[in-house]
């Protein structure tokens, strides 16, 4: 591992100055920091994207492509392994080529993604065994009831990994390939089958794949497999015993900040990987939220809502989930309680694709501003089941209120509302278990450009919501992580620095107005429940 101490001197991240007097240190340090540009891979549910960071923490770059999103049976969700490698490589490209920039240029790479969702591969040829079975996928509903059943302590799997038995974690969508999917099991236990969330497997690609390449996941996507003991820091033996998973087809753990290898793959071929870390944690870096207390909530295909807890793990009584927030090389992980939407923006889509009352997500603002409110309409989005704070995985989407008045605009304020609505849940949850109350918000993701939705939220929280300046704030964490491993920031001042507001929300409804709200939401949400036996 000689490569690994030649790096291992970008230390600054840690939050201490380098010793000047420890000339390697401040080599290193120099020629990080001559280095422009800092890249980012975002591979995330629907796209996947590389943006390519300066010094500020500005975009300079991007290329995107997003990726089919196959349907094989009602509740099953797949992605193309090789079509996202693919698009990784052609988006890699796109926004090097956009401003002429060389890998002489790069200082580092760091790789967020969609977490939870599960790929699995041969070691030899490179293939993937099936197609990967995404985070929003139920196919695994009977296994869950199958070993909710078997625990005699319901809470064992949640105490031990900080997630209740779902279909939304890893782990069982791992036994359910494990046991349908021809000589996969045989070739686990050979050693020949690897597993990974989507960051192993561009890892195990950009860094050689079948000639020697990298089979390692992050701190924080390991905490989402529900493999993982959130209090040793490693897989759990007796976990991967009770799932009947062989171990070796487990990756290395490693700190979500450090150098991992010089990648080989020919848009980024010597570019030291220095970051990985999953997508909503990238986020809450990316956002600066790095004292206790701090959160942010993401907008995208569905919500989330982090708050840094620092080093100490608070285990939720209300729903949430407990999780890894980062970790930079060896010091001590920070945590974080986590609540997860399953629902939001892919809402929006759905409202576009399936009933076509919008032709682009965009639109959505102007036909809710259309009317002066829901008209009496609540939509429940549980096309998966719920998520936070409910985890009822029998629950199904309802649209709750009806009359002959409503109209599309209704519809349409009702779909953006239901984003607020579940936020504000997981929100007061949050703060019941951690004995916090929260000042104000941090958001981003794509659905915050949309002022009405933000509005709604701040009236629902009664708390400041704020938008930043740069809202790609998921991609800019793993820069950020990337570029602190190597030097390229000197530290958490320098990421502070980055962080600047673009707009503030503050609430402007009467709580009468806001508990009315409140109070028919609730009705709506008990009549999704139990919908599927």
């Amino acid at each position: 591992m000689p490569c690994f101490w030649i790096w291992r001197p970008f230390g600054a991240f840690r939050g201490t100055p380098l010793n000047p007097l420890n000339p390697l240190n401040l080599f290193f340090y120099t020629f990080a920091r001559m280095k422009k540009y800092v890249v980012a891979i975002d591979q995330g549910t629907t796209s996947t994207r590389c943006i390519i960071f300066d010094r500020m923490g500005r975009i300079v770059s991007s290329g995107q492509k997003e990726h089919e999103q196959i349907y094989p049976k009602p509740g099953w969700v797949e992605h193309d392994p090789v079509e996202i490698w693919k698009n990784t490589l052609e988006v890699i490209a796109q926004a090097r080529i956009a401003r002429s920039i060389g890998v002489d240029d790069i200082a580092a790479a760091g790789i967020t993604n969609q977490r939870e969702t599960t790929v699995v591969w041969n070691r030899k040829t490179g293939r993937p065994y099936y197609n990967a079975i995404v985070w929003q996928d139920t196919r695994t509903g009977d296994l869950v009831r199958y070993y909710q059943a078997q625990e005699i302590d319901d809470d064992w799997y949640r105490i031990t990994t900080g997630l209740p038995l779902a279909t939304y974690f890893s782990a069982l969508k791992l036994r359910w390939l494990l046991d349908n999917i021809p000589n996969l099991r045989r070739d686990a236990e050979k050693g020949i089958a690897l597993f990974g969330t989507m960051d192993s497997y561009l890892i195990w690609n950009l860094t050689g794949g079948p000639k020697g390449g990298l089979h390692v996941t992050d701190m924080t996507n390991a905490s989402r497999t529900q493999l993982f003991n959130i209090f040793k820091g490693t897989w759990e033996d007796e976990i991967l015993l009770r799932l009947q998973i062989p171990p070796d087809m487990l990756p290395e753990i490693v700190p979500s900040s450090r150098f991992l290898a010089t990648i080989t793959a020919e848009p980024l071929r010597g570019v030291p990987l220095s970051g990985a870390i999953g997508d909503q944690q990238a986020a809450l870096l990316g956002q600066a939220c790095l004292e206790p207390g701090e959160a942010k909530n993401t907008y995208g295909t569905g919500c989330f809502l982090l708050m840094n807890t620092g080093t100490k793990i608070v285990p939720s009584q209300c729903g949430l989930l407990t999780t890894i927030a980062y970790q930079f090389d060896r010091d001590k992980p920070r945590y974080a309680l986590e609540g997860s939407v399953a629902v939001a923006g892919a809402l929006v889509q759905w409202l576009r694709d399936n009933l076509g009352l919008i032709r682009d997500s965009s639109e959505i603002e102007a036909l809710a501003r259309s009317v002066d409110d829901n008209g009496g309409v609540y939509f429940v989005p549980a096309f998966s089941g719920l998520y936070a704070p409910y985890w009822n995985a029998s629950a199904r989407g309802i649209i709750a209120g009806l009359t002959g008045f409503v109209n599309k605009g209704h519809l349409a304020r009702a779909v953006l509302e239901a984003t607020a609505f579940q936020t504000f849940e997981v929100l007061r949850a949050m703060e019941q278990d951690s004995g916090i109350k929260l000042a104000n918000l941090r958001v981003d993701g794509g659905m915050v450009v949309n002022e009405l939705l933000m509005q709604f939220q701040a009236d629902m929280l009664q708390v400041p919501v704020i938008r930043p300046k740069m809202i790609e704030t998921t991609a800019l964490g793993a820069a950020y992580a990337a570029g602190l491993a190597v030097g390229y920031w000197s530290g958490p001042k320098e990421i502070r620095k980055n962080w600047s507001v673009d707009k503030t929300w503050e609430p402007q409804i009467s709580s009468q107005e806001r508990r009315l709200f409140d109070m028919y939401w609730h009705k709506a949400v008990e009549k999704s429940f139990d919908w599927e036996e």
